[in-house]
């Protein structure tokens, strides 16, 4: 994951962060002033949560006109002023729409995210969220990343996963559970390897099925964790299916890597690991792929934080969160490949849209030649992909 810190002239680039695409110095988004006494700081926490996902450091909004002198054609709308109810709630685009319900009511509060912290904290990696200085300095900004790709396996799935297997655990039937049964996941890789690795260090039972197009080096790893691997599916719809079948017939637990509440909670530990380590941010870009991850973080952000702005990310090939605002719930998308190959989830999970659009500002997408550019900058300037 990655964090990004806005500092001096008060802009910051909403294409692409402008100086990352062409090494421009002018910026495309003018901030508003800000009450921090430190030169106007602003600070953004852009989220890199996995290999695939280490590409959107430069994926901020791109909804922007050059001919207005920079200006977003697209302001998070200030809901303080007097507007009636409808206004505040329309939904365009780009903003997100608050849901009525109340926090409370939401398959996932800040309340479970906290236990999940507790739960999990003796098998999870506190990442880094350090300045780039590099990245900071193409964009004029403080740019802080958060470095989920540290944890063990790779991704930031590990904090759902093995949260949401300590949650079978220690619930109704946990023993039944842990000794005779176990669970069962489908994923392609990051879900995969996060289930089959804190499976073996809780001592449970985990069946993955990856389709045939999961990569070999993902597969052998999964089985030398312990799991149960089995491929089937040309894609990873496919493989749910399969996966769905086997949890009646041999007793299964089913563990959705983006929707199951525990998997939300799991992620959104890693915002309140942000909130300490860059307590004056002011923005969080967060990719988006099934909607899981910036669900329970923006839950955790917002919650700490209610002045900060979290900002999602989808590539524009695969925009099924942004669909999914348009709809009022989860609709099929019809997906292109692309390079973020790990965001490409056609359909939302119910829960996390749920979550997500009570809490996230706005989404937006991006392209491939962006996503292109972000690691060639990742690279080039973090040694990272």
């Amino acid at each position: 994951m990655m964090m990004y810190t806005v500092r001096s002239m008060n802009t910051v680039s909403r294409k692409g962060v402008a100086a990352l695409k062409n090494n421009s110095s002018k910026p495309y988004w003018n901030w508003r002033t800000s009450n921090n006494k430190n030169n106007n700081m602003r600070t953004v926490t852009l989220l890199l949560s996995s290999p695939q996902q280490q590409m959107f450091f430069a994926t901020l909004p791109t909804d922007i006109d050059p001919d207005t002198g920079g200006n977003s054609t697209s302001k998070i709308e200030d809901t303080t002023k007097s507007k009636s109810e409808d206004e505040r709630n329309r939904v365009t685009t780009t903003k997100f729409r608050k849901s009525s319900s109340p926090q409370d009511s939401l398959p996932v509060t800040f309340a479970d995210i906290s236990r999940a912290q507790v739960a999990i904290r003796d098998g999870i990696k506190r990442t880094t969220c350090e300045k780039s200085f590099f990245l900071s300095e193409l964009i004029g900004s403080n740019v802080y990343l958060k470095t989920e790709n540290q944890q063990f396996t790779g991704s930031f799935k590990e904090r759902g996963a093995r949260n949401a297997i300590l949650s079978l655990i220690t619930g109704e039937g946990g023993k039944e559970f842990k000794e005779h049964s176990g669970c069962i996941a489908a994923s392609a890789g990051n879900h995969a390897l996060a289930m089959a690795y804190h499976g073996k260090e809780l001592g449970v039972n985990v069946t993955v099925v990856m389709p045939t197009v999961a990569p070999l080096a993902k597969v052998d790893k999964c089985k030398r964790f312990g799991a149960r691997v089995i491929i089937h599916g040309a894609h990873i719809g496919e493989a749910k299916e399969y996966a769905e079948t086997l949890v009646e017939k041999e007793g299964l637990a089913y563990v959705n890597g983006y929707d199951d509440p525990p998997i939300l909670a799991g992620a959104g530990t890693m915002g309140i690991e942000i909130v300490d380590q860059v307590p004056d941010l002011d923005v969080v870009v967060v990719p988006v792929g099934g909607a899981g991850l910036i669900a329970g973080l923006a839950c955790a952000i917002k919650t700490l934080k209610p002045d900060a702005k979290v900002i999602g990310v989808e590539p524009e090939f695969c925009p099924s969160y942004i669909n999914a605002l348009k709809a009022g719930k989860p609709v099929f998308t019809e997906t292109t490949p692309t390079l973020a190959d790990g965001l490409a989830v056609p359909l939302v999970g119910s829960h996390a849209f749920e979550v997500a659009r009570h809490y996230v500002d706005e989404c937006v997408t991006t392209t491939e030649k962006e996503i292109a550019i972000a690691v060639l900058r990742l690279i080039e300037n973090e040694k990272m992909v």
